[in-house]
């Protein structure tokens, strides 16, 4: 029995015999990555007296730089900074790119690190919602996009609700996000938000 011949677009044909394409796709990437360099070094001089009472993690706090191919379907770059991933705690600020798509700066809690300052962000959210922040409602906290099943604006949510959810969900997730095209404003615009986040658990 023949098998059906695997045929490409026009558009996919004139793609898998140009180089150039994947090239400049790299090339993009490790400007990507350059960038979210320049943004950790704001975000060190931002973090230098901190007074988040995280004890002894701290020395666990080094940045980090992810890539993968594949975060439905797309390219993608990921600061984590500061960052302890425990097994039942998370305490991390995570900075992403997403090709096609955003930039985004997340605050993500769990477990001890959830309790200690899930009270100062109830107190912060009328000031996150000022500034354009999203609430994850989603159960899987390793979800990224900012689709109504996943973020909702914190100007959406009662603060009676929103206040249910902080204490009710074994994490929380407030993030942003900045248009690609904004790309010479993107490490101002992060630092301005990582700021936020920081005098916030400080405060």
């Amino acid at each position: 029995m023949s098998k059906a011949k695997i045929r490409l677009s026009q558009k996919e044909q004139e793609l898998v015999i140009d180089a150039s394409f994947i090239l400049t796709k790299n090339a993009i990437l490790e400007k990507v990555k350059l960038l979210l360099l320049d943004v950790l070094e704001n975000q060190k001089v931002i973090l230098q007296s901190p007074q988040l009472f995280l004890e002894n993690d701290w020395e666990t706090l080094s940045a980090k730089i992810s890539k993968g191919e594949n975060y439905k379907g797309l390219p993608y770059l990921i600061l984590d900074y500061p960052r302890c991933f425990g097994n039942s705690s998370i305490f991390a600020i995570r900075t992403m790119f997403w090709w096609g798509n955003f930039f985004s700066i997340t605050l993500q809690l769990a477990g001890d690190y959830k309790k200690a300052f899930e009270e100062k962000i109830i107190r912060a959210t009328s000031k996150l919602a000022a500034s354009n922040f999203f609430f994850c409602i989603n159960e899987d906290q390793w979800q990224h996009d900012f689709e109504a099943t996943n973020y909702l604006s914190l100007t959406s949510i009662n603060n009676n609700e929103l206040e249910k959810y902080i204490r009710e969900k074994p994490f929380i997730k407030i993030a942003t996000k900045i248009p690609i095209h904004q790309w010479d404003k993107v490490p101002d615009i992060l630092s301005v938000y990582f700021t936020q986040l920081i005098e916030m658990l400080e405060t």
